[in-house]
């Protein structure tokens, strides 16, 4: 009863909360926007919260997430230092990088790049501003039919975020990437929402990095909504690294188009509580969809992603492979859910979740799904949770390399097979460069941060 009363209130909360500051929240935005705000927050007041009664949030309390201290900004606020000198991206190759502060652009200058092709990246709401027939015409539509809690709430309170549009035809050369920061004294909660589309036989890379500057608690909710038209092939990369006094979700939504060809890698290297949600509709014929994840975690930390692949044309192929790393006391959570349609015949879906557990205190709950109402298909799933393999452990050892380092082999090995999907080089090299400081237990932060965050 208790937990129903603190629930309802925090749903009704946030629902004053943004009645009470709508004007301010508006003004950033255009009208069909703002129409979207009032659509999602009406939604988000039937449904509220998802509770742990609700399948998918079993064994997550999401909703106690969201209590705490957390403030919104509604506009952009001043910052007292120069983020640019206080934070480099590590990665030369990708140092093109637009930031995005505390779910806000603070460069007032060029809010929205025209790249090679006629490409667009920048302010969604920028974008909203300058090309509205476009915007409009993608923004928030491909959601609607999932009715997804934590989207609603991001949607009404939606800051701003990443807009990529990649022209008919056009191949991005060098990907675009979006460093998430938050940097605040305050504890905060930030709301950013992201479009990215591909327009019929373009192809490209986004690459989106969450990252903290100081050990500060935030909720982050974040909403991606990825469009991919026909025969278009977007690369999708997340890089999850900020500290573990936060709260990190991310709402992914992909819809594909003919012939399109899709290829997602989410990494969780640090975070308090995690959840990643990503949605596939396989709309079209001879569409594909690969999607990989890869999580670290160790002392008390929580990691919860939840897949939803949907085919509801024929003659597709869905992919799905996720893998754990868990230490300490941590836990981790794989809920997989294929559902074929019974028109989507000839589909060829595949799902694995494979988990390591370096103590005995770590826990592992992993529930893949099948749903099928089609009768000519090729479907399958698996689950496989353990500690390393004595044998392989034997083996090195007895070649002369200490049981320390046969350990840290072992496990590189394990999630190399995530990591070898990402085809940007440097990136690659950068995350496996993570990967191993993380496993070796070192701090591992790819912005040269003084502040100690993974403590």
């Amino acid at each position: 009863m208790n937990e129903e009363i603190k629930t309802y209130s925090r749903k009704t909360e946030l629902i004053t909360a943004f009645n009470k500051n709508y004007t301010q929240i508006a003004a950033q935005t255009p009208d069909f926007i703002n129409k979207t705000r009032l659509k999602s927050i009406a939604e988000f007041e039937k449904v509220g919260f998802p509770s742990k009664k609700s399948e998918q949030y079993k064994y997550t309390n999401i909703e106690s997430a969201f209590f705490g201290g957390y403030k919104r900004q509604y506009s952009p606020q001043p910052l007292s230092l120069d983020i640019r000198e206080v934070f480099t991206c590590d990665v030369p190759e990708l140092d093109n990088y637009l930031l995005l502060v505390n779910g806000w652009f603070y460069n007032t200058e060029n809010k929205l790049m025209e790249l090679q092709g006629g490409v667009l990246a920048g302010s969604v709401i920028e974008a909203s501003k300058k090309f509205p027939e476009l915007v409009e015409k993608y923004y928030g539509k491909h959601i609607e039919n999932i009715k997804d809690p934590l989207s609603m709430l991001n949607m009404a309170f939606a800051q701003d975020g990443l807009f990529v549009y990649i022209p008919k035809g056009v191949v991005l050369e060098k990907p675009v990437q979006l460093i998430n920061l938050i940097v605040a004294t305050d504890e905060l909660m930030i709301q950013p929402y992201n479009l990215i589309i591909t327009e019929e036989g373009s192809s490209g890379s986004i690459v989106i990095c969450d990252h903290s500057l100081n050990p500060q608690a935030f909720l982050l909710n974040s909403t991606t909504e990825v469009i991919a038209s026909k025969n278009s092939k977007p690369e999708i990369y997340r890089q999850q690294n900020a500290h573990d006094h936060s709260v990190q979700i991310s709402n992914t939504f992909i819809t594909q188009k003919e012939g399109s060809n899709v290829n997602s890698v989410y990494v969780t290297l640090y975070g308090g509580t995690v959840r990643n949600n990503l949605f596939v509709n396989l709309s079209e014929p001879y569409s594909h969809s690969r999607s990989y994840g890869l999580w670290l975690a160790d002392k008390t930390q929580h990691i919860d992603n939840n897949t939803f692949i949907h085919h509801t044309a024929p003659n597709c192929e869905s992919f799905q492979l996720y893998k754990g790393i868990l230490d300490d006391s941590s836990t981790g959570i794989f809920s997989g859910r294929i559902l074929v349609d019974k028109s989507a015949q000839k589909t060829d879906a595949y799902q694995s979740n494979k988990n390591l557990l370096l103590t005995n205190e770590a826990k592992v709950r992993s529930k893949p799904q099948l749903e099928i109402y089609a009768d000519d298909v090729k479907c399958s799933h698996g689950s496989a949770t353990g500690q390393l393999d004595e044998d392989a452990m034997f083996y090195l050892c007895s070649r002369g390399i200490p049981k320390k380092e046969s350990c840290q082999l072992l496990m590189q090995a394990f999630t190399t097979d995530v990591t070898d999907n990402i085809s940007i080089a440097p990136l690659r090299d950068e995350i496996n460069g993570l990967v191993e400081k993380r496993l070796r237990g070192e701090l591992s932060r790819c912005n040269k941060c003084k502040v100690n965050c993974g403590k």
